[in-house]
């Protein structure tokens, strides 16, 4: 039998699977099954450990000989913080990496913010415990802290050039068997292409008649991926293909053999359902395929006592924190509104949060006192309701700052979806499926949903941000929101789809 890529695949009878090769072993620890974003994380920390030591010992020559206290915890701070910003900043996201020109160009503002940060932070805390912080000795500050930028520079433009040439090489290349070759497959090929954790994939798609009709779109693929198998033999064609993993995505799953699947989990193969595969690739849930039985009885939605104190806890202090650095520009903001006109500084409005509980959010105002004499519409882009100092405010987010205070009451929390108007809410309940489960937590100042699709004014943004507060819900955790936190700091910087 031959597949339409001209491979002869032999037909056989079910039998026990044959034993995982050294070869079969050695590709599933390949570092393809890891997302491209984590791989360029990983050779920045090399190649930043490496030019670290070389600073150290060319500005601080005394360092080496003396490794005993006083010791000085800018040799860990230093680049601790360059690669924090480097992927607060967004730098290892499938975006930065595809757009190679413009993350390299914002490569020198951030190792710069890195080395403004370590100062600060180094003549804070010398303050606070001067023995913590002693100067291990060196030629001059002002030089260790000139390498550091250079190298820190030199070191994410070489990364990216390394990663450039291995994904040119083809060598963090992910071979996927997909099962099933329909419009579930085609959905999958389309989001990998388009929001893929990894930036390369072959992919092969295994179709049996009782899988259901394949679909046009991949039928008329000039790439010919669909292999055709009468025995459904998932091991042999994984074989073949030298499949990283194997994705279970059939329109028709009632003409599906389990025993060729476990068949090919026995093997080595990692054998994953579509539902998981989108949520763990593409990091949000896919509600077009969605499945109500495997939203059931897979991980998640889990809230514990200890989570829920440690998260009150945490937006307690970073409301605190946050407040207190930002009153100097809360200040200049209200004398801004008040200069501008009449009218009140706050703007409150209600929306729904923990529960489906309604609340009083509270922003600067950014609009004219009359906006809404109509009733509640959607923001739209420019806007014609914005004043000139809120279309400031709203493009550097200062508006939302007031929040903290809704958190510090304990309305809102800091990361959580972003709350929505009672009359919002009905109608996108009424349109979307499981849009009220996004209020299983409070809802948040940021949230997984801002830092990774542009602002909605609609019913279809709305649906496609209810995809990514899912997958929040779902998977929450306290490192989960600092990462969130982290990420947030790009969307300030280089706001998008502010309205």
């Amino acid at each position: 039998m031959t597949s339409q890529t001209g491979v002869e695949l032999e037909q056989s009878n079910p039998g026990p699977p044959p034993r995982t090769s050294e070869a079969q072993r050695a590709r599933l620890l390949h570092p393809a099954l890891y997302t491209t974003g984590s791989v360029l994380f990983a050779l920045d920390l090399v190649c930043v450990m490496v030019a670290w030591s070389l600073v150290l010992w060319v500005a601080y020559p005394s360092y080496f000989p003396h490794l005993a206290p006083p010791f000085d915890l800018r040799s860990l701070t230093y680049p601790v913080t360059d690669l924090l910003l480097l992927y607060a900043m967004g730098l290892y996201r499938r975006d930065a990496i595809l757009w190679t020109g413009r993350a390299l160009s914002r490569v020198p503002l951030v190792v710069a913010m890195g080395t403004l940060v370590t100062v600060l932070l180094s003549v804070v805390s010398s303050w606070i415990e001067p023995s913590l912080f002693a100067h291990p000795g060196g030629r001059d500050e002002t030089l260790g802290f000139g390498l550091a930028f250079i190298s820190f520079t030199l070191c994410a433009f070489l990364a990216r050039l390394v990663l450039d040439l291995l994904l040119q090489g083809h060598v963090l290349r992910r071979h996927l068997l997909v099962v099933g070759a329909g419009q579930r497959a085609w959905d999958l090929l389309h989001m990998l292409t388009k929001e893929g954790g990894s930036l390369s994939y072959d992919i092969a798609f295994l179709h049996h008649d009782g899988l259901g009709e394949i679909d046009a779109r991949l039928a008329a693929d000039p790439a010919g991926r669909i292999l055709r198998s009468e025995t459904f033999d998932v091991l042999q064609v994984a074989q073949l293909v030298g499949a990283d993993q194997v994705v279970v995505a059939p329109d028709e799953r009632r003409g599906m053999d389990l025993e060729r699947l476990l068949a090919c989990k026995t093997a080595g193969f990692p054998v994953v359902q579509y539902l998981s595969f989108v949520e763990t690739e593409i990091r949000r849930v896919d509600l077009k395929r969605m499945e109500l039985g495997w939203l059931l009885y897979s991980d998640g939605f889990q809230f514990g006592a200890i989570d829920r104190f440690l998260k009150r806890l945490f937006d307690l202090t970073a409301s605190l924190l946050v407040l207190t650095l930002t009153a100097p520009v809360l200040l200049a903001a209200v004398v801004a509104i008040r200069w501008e006109g009449a009218g009140p500084v706050l703007y409150r409005q209600e929306r729904v949060t923990l529960g489906g509980r309604h609340f009083q959010i509270l922003k600067l105002r950014t609009m004219r006192v009359d906006a809404e004499a109509g009733g509640a519409v959607w923001a739209a882009t420019k806007d014609d309701r914005i004043t000139r100092v809120g279309a400031f405010l709203r493009r550097t987010r200062i508006d939302e700052l007031p929040q903290l205070i809704n958190v510090l009451r304990g309305d809102m929390s800091f990361v959580g979806p972003r709350p929505e108007r009672p009359v919002f809410v009905a109608e996108l309940a009424r349109l979307i499926p499981l849009y009220n489960e996004r209020h299983k937590v409070k809802a948040g100042v940021t949230g997984w949903a801002q830092i990774n699709y542009p602002y909605g004014a609609s019913v279809d943004d709305a649906r496609s941000k209810l995809s990514y507060d899912l997958y929040y819900v779902k998977n929450f955790s306290i490192l989960f929101d600092l990462v969130i936190l982290l990420q947030t700091l790009r969307v300030v910087l280089w706001p998008s789809g502010v309205r």
